[in-house]
């Protein structure tokens, strides 16, 4: 691929990042519209909680087979098929005349959707060749993270109260649209020089694995961490998951190449991403209770009351950038660390919710933590590693987010089960009573503290993978790709 000008990179940038604003935003602004949904739909609250967890189970199935489709036929052909079937899916989900109908097509959305965020990533890495630049480049990638935060709860509000809930699907059309036609015309092709053969039994592993150990994680606050369904699911993963590693060991081109886990900074990004993306599911999730149910906010003041913390991970996101891009990942993830940390501890131990300016201060620093943690997440993922192989990498660390996200609001949600009925009891849209309200918090209190425990691995991991041992593990798996070593073996000489 030639070398493109600075505007012109500038400008696939532009519209890699608004594939990942199309994906994001359609996530907050759902929310917001889940009781009209209800109301309209006629659906129970189980109900309403598949049509964004059946989206979070196919993309978190298919990010895989994406990247590496990506890296095989080409990151520009499946950047546009998924904003064709995500636009798709779009226009049905606000067709959907019951809610069965809706959630078969949120699935239809999210096969989309998988296409879209780890192939833009690998897209904008082969563009974007410089070291600061390409950190630069994913640091105003994670901003757009900040945009639809901050903007979700509020558009999502005004288009709910004014117009109704099947026009939060109609925004994705035009924007998908412009992504297509800007897409055909300014993103260069780019593909693996050596296209790497399917994996089937890999992706069924990888489906079987991630759809089970979702499935259960979702269905265990329900049904029971003892039942024999729950154990079942727990089960297959399991072994699908012992499996998967023995068959991609011994394969000459696997779908997820254990070469890459040899380096540390890739590993720990990946544990990182999970403990990031729990601890923002069950922030979200508590915070979301907390405000329309025990303040007896509507969804409008709730998404405002966020903005702060939206606010600080808009501005943060691109400065990490640049931080990594100059000083490399480790200042930007001991902040993350600390202040996710920091957030956790003001709500556990200082019961942060009970005045404005505790809670104020508690989403600011979250809103830093997260803001900080992305761009580290995602150049780690994908820097020191063979660019042919970007798309798998960035599938990696895009998959590790929604399992993290997943495993966070599935984990609070458990915690916070007896607190939040308690709290509920004072009426959607009406204040809690005192006692009611004293429960929630009580109830709470152990879920911060989870989140609180996400932060301090953050900034360990921060440490242990960020120093010299960690970058000559990096240098060796790279040059485990360059041997072509098989995926099983390595070096009896080589040092980590």
């Amino acid at each position: 691929m030639r070398e493109l000008s600075h505007r012109r990179r500038m400008l696939v940038l532009a519209i890699c990042c608004m594939s990942l604003l199309l994906v994001s935003l359609d996530n907050t602004v759902l929310n917001v519209a889940l009781p009209s949904i209800r109301s309209d739909l006629h659906a129970s609250v189980s109900g309403m909680q598949w049509t964004i967890d059946a989206y979070t189970l196919v993309l978190a199935a298919l990010l895989m087979l994406s990247g590496s489709t990506a890296d095989r036929v080409g990151r520009k052909r499946t950047f546009q098929t998924g904003l064709v079937i995500f636009t798709l899916g779009s226009g049905l989900c606000s067709l959907a005349p019951n809610l069965e109908a809706l959630v078969i097509f949120r699935m239809v959305q999210a096969i989309g959707g998988s296409m879209l965020n780890p192939v833009a990533m690998s897209i904008i890495t082969n563009v974007f060749t410089e070291p600061r630049e390409r950190a630069r480049a994913i640091g105003a990638w994670g901003g757009v993270v900040g945009i639809s935060m901050a903007a979700g709860p509020i558009v999502g509000g005004l288009l709910v109260e004014s117009v109704g809930w099947r026009s939060i699907f109609w925004i994705n059309l035009p924007v998908g649209l412009a992504a297509l036609f800007l897409t055909a015309r300014y993103v260069p092709e780019s593909r693996a020089p050596k296209p790497r053969r399917a994996d089937p039994i890999g992706q069924l592993l990888v489906i079987a694995v991630l759809g089970t150990l979702t499935y259960a994680i979702i269905e265990a606050p329900d049904r029971g961490w003892d039942s024999p369904l729950i154990a079942t699911c727990a089960g297959i993963a399991a072994l699908g998951l012992l499996t998967l590693i023995h068959h991609e060991r011994r394969r000459a081109e696997p779908l997820i190449d254990v070469r890459f886990f040899h380096s540390a900074p890739f590993s720990g990004a990946t544990v990182v991403a999970v403990c990031a993306f729990a601890a923002l599911g069950g922030y979200l999730f508590m915070n979301t209770l907390y405000l329309q149910d025990v303040r007896g906010l509507n969804a409008l003041h709730a998404g405002l009351w966020m903005l702060p913390m939206a606010f600080m991970c808009f501005v943060c996101a691109p400065l990490s950038g640049r931080l990594v891009g100059a000083r490399g990942p480790r200042p930007s993830m001991l902040v993350a660390g600390v202040a996710i940390t920091a957030s956790g501890v003001l709500f556990a131990v200082f019961d942060a919710q009970a005045t404005d300016a505790g809670l104020l201060i508690g989403y600011v620093l979250f809103g830093l933590g997260f803001g900080m943690v992305n761009a580290p997440i995602t150049n780690t993922a994908v820097s020191g590693m063979p660019r042919t192989q970007a798309g798998v990498a960035a599938a990696v660390a895009s998959t590790s987010r929604q399992v993290g996200q997943s495993l966070g609001v599935a984990v609070i949600g458990a915690v916070l089960a007896a607190g939040a009925a308690s709290a509920a009891a004072g009426g959607m849209g009406h204040a809690a009573s005192p006692a009611a309200a004293a429960s929630f918090v009580d109830a709470a209190r152990p879920a911060w503290w989870i989140i609180a425990a996400c932060g301090a691995v953050i900034l360990l991991l921060g440490l242990v993978t960020t120093g010299r041992w960690a970058e000559k593990t990096t240098r060796h798996a790279a040059a485990l790709f360059e041997e072509g070593a098989p995926t099983g073996q390595t070096s009896a000489n080589a040092k980590a």
